[in-house]
């Protein structure tokens, strides 16, 4: 017997990935968007209406299209996780730092998973993006002094 859907909880769902502080999207398999979170809206300055459908490659040119293709290709292929760590790469998207207390990066130093998300073959994937410059100021600061 299938899973009976409580649409309180989908609600519920929607409004957790509208209102937590990390970013959330999901792309197809052409790298369209089709989830866009508020997060990624006011980093972005581009709303869900704007994106919706688009490719994330036209979106951001300045993506490093041939790495994300092949960590999101790893992800399909393996139906596992992947991460990438601001240390390893700064950034996935170009965002400006909103860090009030600390104001000494010119970007968004950023953690990223990449989830698969179910259906066999996978066809979508989930990144998440968290701001990491407070931590990323703190250790290069640490390693300065």
């Amino acid at each position: 017997m299938p899973a009976q859907i409580d649409i309180k909880e989908v609600h519920w769902l929607l409004d957790i990935v509208q209102c937590i502080d990390v970013g959330v999207l999901v792309l197809d398999r052409q790298y369209r968007v089709e989830v866009w979170n508020a997060f990624m809206e006011n980093h972005s300055g581009l709303g869900p209406d704007q994106v919706q459908g688009r490719s994330l490659f036209e979106l951001f040119p300045d993506i490093d299209r041939p790495w994300l293709e092949r960590k999101v290709e790893s992800v399909v292929q393996l139906g596992t996780r992947a991460f990438s760590l601001w240390q390893q790469r700064p950034y996935l998207m170009r965002f400006k730092s909103y860090q009030p207390i600390t104001g000494q990066a010119d970007f968004m130093y950023q953690n990223v998973t990449l989830l698969p998300l179910a259906g066999q073959p996978v066809e979508h994937v989930c990144l998440v993006i968290y701001d990491m410059t407070a931590a990323a100021v703190a250790a290069q600061a640490q390693s300065t002094s």
